[in-house]
């Protein structure tokens, strides 16, 4: 089964269209009368219809997802399971979608991750509407993000805007959102740098051209072709375990990213389980190792992450 894509113009900025993929396999009614989802209590989880999110990052499109979303509904068919509704798009100034219309002139920089989540939120609202015929302000949805590299960050900032919408998360891969990605590696320019602590294997030559790679390609300032601004992005989430939820390659030496960089990332995403509390059936936050895959894990392993969601959806109906 494919999924469906088309344009849709937000009524907050009407001057422009994202390009979504959705695909809706049972109207709502159908979907919380079905024998999988029979229930007699309105408000049990059987009666919400479930609406899963795919949230990009900031180099591939929604169609990164299209292989994932094809293999998980493979997998719900042949064990008999209610497929959720699904909904993959591109932001503004990404994939096949407009630029945003409310970008200044002149400048590289747009809008920023308050606007993106916005103009998420507004999504959502018509999708809702139009498409399922239900409402997000009635609580009768049942969102699911999974989100892959600064997705993960839009997931977290919505979550603390709209506090109760979302069930679930799958995290892939998250950016640090609250690092310049240089800071991450000793400055052989500062006072107290001591080049006899590197490790056998770094040099300061090593160091230097190491951050300025990162400079060059990776700090907040750089701009993209989105125009995403990410200048702020450190200040709207400084840490890794707050707030609660209710690329090719660099030519840089790998024994500094090994000694710097992979241990700060780990570290970053062991506090993104510290997100959520563990209830009862559920483990909580859990960091699993996606075998030889890049910072693209849907596109490196769609039938994993696949897999994750299927997993995922079972633990919220239990």
């Amino acid at each position: 089964m494919a999924m469906d894509s088309r344009s849709i113009s937000l009524a907050t900025k009407p001057g422009a269209t994202l390009r979504i993929s959705t695909f809706f396999p049972q109207s709502a009614e159908d979907q919380a009368s079905s024998p999988s989802s029979s229930s007699s209590s309105s408000s049990s989880p059987s009666n919400i219809t479930t609406l899963v999110v795919f949230l990009n990052g900031l180099v591939l499109p929604r169609s990164a997802w299209f292989e994932t979303v094809d293999l998980f509904i493979k997998r719900r068919q042949d064990t008999g399971q209610v497929i959720p509704a699904l909904l993959c798009y591109d932001r503004y100034g990404q994939g096949d979608s407009d630029p945003d219309p409310s970008d200044a002139l002149g400048t590289p920089y747009g809008h920023d991750a308050t606007a993106v989540v916005a103009d998420l939120h507004q999504l959502l609202v018509q999708i809702s509407q139009d498409d399922l015929k239900l409402s997000l302000a009635d609580r009768n949805i049942r969102i699911i993000f999974v989100c892959n590299s600064i997705g993960c960050a839009l997931a977290r900032l919505y979550a603390a805007e709209h506090p109760g919408l979302v069930e679930a998360y799958l995290f892939l891969d998250s950016m640090m959102a609250n690092s310049d990605f240089v800071s991450v590696f000793p400055d052989p320019d500062d006072a107290g740098f001591d080049a006899g602590q590197l490790p056998q294997d770094v040099s300061v030559g090593d160091l230097r051209h190491t951050r300025e790679m990162y400079t060059k390609f990776f700090h907040p300032s750089v701009p993209n072709g989105e125009r995403f601004d990410r200048r702020r992005l450190a200040e709207q989430l400084p840490y890794a375990d707050q707030p609660a939820l209710p690329l090719g390659s660099l030519s840089v030496p790998k024994p500094v990213t090994n000694a710097y960089m992979n241990p700060a990332w780990a570290a970053y995403n062991d506090g993104l389980t510290r997100l959520v509390t563990p209830g009862d059936g559920d483990s909580g936050g859990e960091v699993k190792i996606a075998k030889g895959c890049g910072h693209f894990i849907q596109r490196d392993d769609p039938a994993f992450v696949a897999a994750e969601i299927d997993s995922l959806l079972q633990n919220r109906t239990r």
